[in-house]
């Protein structure tokens, strides 16, 4: 799936990735390919982001995210 990490000032993160793990405001959760699309609200802690068995971590304070066709954004 795409994913893009934006925030006001820049973009964090843009490329595909296998899972993403993400503190949502209900818990942590995580998104495959093909999620359902959904929004949710997400609480500070830490986004990982892996493929290609490589993980990068991105420490937030808030954000949203949205899962449409494939594509996830954050905005954070």
């Amino acid at each position: 799936m795409f994913v893009e990490l934006l925030t006001p000032d820049k973009t964090l993160f843009s490329g595909e990735a296998e899972v993403i793990s993400l503190p949502g405001v209900n818990g942590s959760f995580q998104l495959l390919d093909s999620h359902a699309p959904m929004i949710a609200n997400l609480k500070a802690g830490s986004i990982e982001i892996k493929d290609n068995n490589q993980t990068q971590s991105f420490e937030i304070k808030s954000g949203l995210v949205e899962v449409l066709k494939n594509k996830v954004v954050v905005l954070v």
